[in-house]
């Protein structure tokens, strides 16, 4: 999940002028906005669990296109990649 955050200078409310806030986003959604001076926050109700399984729905969706566009670049490299990824996968599903 992408959890980002920016500055921008918005209006405040609570100081009646225009200062820096902090904007807080998950997948391009504004899930806080802080105020930098007075600390007064604005929260904004995102589901996170349906943006997560959004982008896990994504991934496993688009992952043969990923693969042929990998394998076209460059063959040899893929096809040598193979094992180290088998093993790292291997590893991951045993600790699961």
């Amino acid at each position: 999940m992408k959890d980002t955050q920016m500055e921008a200078g918005l209006s405040c409310n609570s100081c009646k002028e225009e200062l820096p806030h902090h904007v807080y986003y998950i997948n391009g959604k504004i899930v806080r906005v802080e105020c930098q001076e007075c600390r007064r926050t604005m929260v904004f109700k995102v589901d996170v669990l349906k943006e997560f399984y959004k982008e896990v729905y994504k991934r496993v969706f688009t992952k043969p296109n990923r693969v042929s566009k990998e394998y076209k670049k460059d063959i040899n490299r893929f096809l040598t990649g193979i094992p180290i990824r088998l093993v790292s996968k291997d590893k991951v599903s045993e600790q699961g």
